[in-house]
C-alpha cells in the first residue's frame, strides 16, 4: 500500500482535476488517498472533500489553521509509518497506470529514495524543455501523450541530482534514515524536497527520473502571489546549507543526461506527422528562442561585470594614487619637521617665551 499525499489550499479547478485523475487512474498498485485540508480560504473546496470522504473515497486530514506545504505533508507522512508516499501537487494531472510505473521505478533499486516523472513544468525534469510554459506540449492530451513515454522510455530511469515536488515518490526507509521535510527551515513550501534530496545523497541514497512517466502540472496555484519571494528564499537557504547546490545544478543542466528520454519522446511524435509533427517544430523554435535569449541576458550580464570590474579597477587605481601622494606628503613633513632649520626656529621660539 502506497499513501498518495495531497495537500489542499486553493484553486478549486485545479483541485478537482487532480483529484478525480487520481481516482479516475486505475492501478494495480494499492494506495489510499490522503488529502490535507490546510484550511482553505474557499468553503467550496471544504464541502467538496467532505463529500468525497463521505462516499469514502479519500482519507481526509484538516488542519485547525493554516500550517503551509512541508507542515502539512510531514502530517500525512506520519500517518502510516510503515508505507512509502507519493507527494502530488494539487495543480497536477495523471493518467494511465501512472502510479504502476512510478512503483516499478524505486523497486529496481533498494538505493533509490526518490522518483520524479517528467511534466510540463518540472525544472530540470521537464518535457520538451525547462521553460516550457504552454501546458501539455502537442495535440496528443495527456493520456496518449503519457502512454507515448510509457512506450519509448519503458523501464528507464537516469540519477538526478534532486527530485522536484510536484509528484514525488519518497521510500519510507528513507524517511526513516533522513527524518522527513525540514519544516522548521523551509517554511510553507519550496525547497524542502531539494534538502530532502541533497541529504539523502549525502547518505548514499539516489534521486531518480522515471523516463516512462508523464504528469502535467500546472504550476504556482496556491502560492501563486508569492511564488517568486518563496523561490528566492528557498534559494538562499539551500545554498546556506548545501553551499555546492548551484554549481550541481549548473554542471547536470550543461550535461543534460535526460535528453536522449526526451529525444526518443520527440522521435515518436515526429513520426506521427501532421499537427503533431507541427507542434513538435514550433517547440523547437521556442526551445531556441528561449536559448537564445538566456544567451543574450548571460551576455549582458557579463557586460555588466566587465563593466563592473573596469571601474573598481578605476577606483583601486585612484585610491592607491591618493594613498602615494598621502605618504610622500608625510615623508615631506617628516623631512620638514626634522630640518636643522626648523629645529633652530623652535628653540629661539622656546627662549622668547
Amino acid at each position: 500500500m502506497i499513501d498518495v499525499v495531497v495537500p489542499v489550499y486553493r484553486g478549486e479547478a485545479a483541485t478537482r482535476r487532480c483529484l478525480e485523475s487520481v481516482l479516475a487512474s486505475p492501478q494495480h498498485t494499492r494506495f489510499e488517498l490522503v488529502v490535507v485540508d490546510d484550511a482553505s480560504p474557499e468553503p467550496t473546496i471544504s464541502a467538496w472533500l467532505d463529500g468525497l470522504y463521505a462516499a469514502q473515497r479519500i482519507t481526509l486530514l484538516r488542519n485547525a489553521a493554516n500550517e503551509g506545504f512541508v507542515r502539512s505533508v510531514n502530517r500525512a507522512i506520519a500517518l502510516h509509518p510503515g508505507r512509502d508516499v507519493v507527494l502530488l501537487n494539487s495543480d497536477t494531472e495523471v493518467a494511465n497506470d501512472w502510479l504502476d510505473r512510478l512503483a516499478a521505478c524505486v523497486g529496481r533499486d533498494a538505493a533509490i529514495a526518490t522518483a520524479t516523472p517528467f511534466s510540463n513544468q518540472a525544472t530540470i525534469c521537464s518535457y520538451p524543455f525547462n521553460g516550457w510554459k504552454g501546458g501539455v506540449p502537442g495535440t496528443l492530451g495527456l493520456e496518449a501523450l503519457d502512454r507515448l513515454f510509457a512506450k519509448v522510455n519503458a523501464g528507464q530511469s537516469a540519477s538526478i541530482p534532486t527530485g522536484v515536488g510536484f509528484c514525488f515518490y519518497v521510500r519510507r526507509p528513507a524517511l526513516q534514515a533522513l527524518g522527513g521535510f525540514d519544516a522548521e527551515r523551509f517554511g510553507r513550501g519550496y525547497g524542502e524536497e531539494n534538502d530532502f534530496c541533497l541529504r539523502a545523497a549525502e547518505q548514499g541514497w539516489r534521486n531518480v527520473i522515471a523516463a516512462d512517466v508523464f504528469v502535467y502540472h500546472e504550476g504556482a496555484v496556491s502560492f501563486s502571489d508569492e511564488r517568486d519571494a518563496r523561490m528566492r528564499k528557498a534559494g538562499e537557504l539551500l545554498r546556506e546549507r548545501h553551499p555546492g547546490y548551484d554549481r550541481t545544478i549548473a554542471e547536470f543542466v550543461a550535461a543534460d543526461p535526460l535528453q536522449p528520454f526526451r529525444a526518443a519522446v520527440d522521435d515518436a511524435r515526429d513520426s506521427l506527422g501532421g499537427r503533431e509533427r507541427a507542434e513538435l517544430r514550433a517547440e523547437a523554435a521556442a526551445g531556441r528562442a528561449m536559448l537564445a535569449e538566456v544567451v543574450a541576458a548571460l551576455g549582458q550580464a557579463r557586460q555588466l561585470v566587465a563593466d563592473r570590474d573596469a571601474e573598481l579597477a578605476k577606483l583601486t587605481a585612484a585610491f592607491h594614487h591618493a594613498e602615494k601622494l598621502a605618504l610622500e606628503r608625510e615623508a615631506e613633513l617628516a623631512r620638514i619637521r626634522s630640518s636643522p632649520l626648523l629645529r633652530g626656529l623652535a628653540r629661539i621660539a622656546r627662549s622668547r617665551r
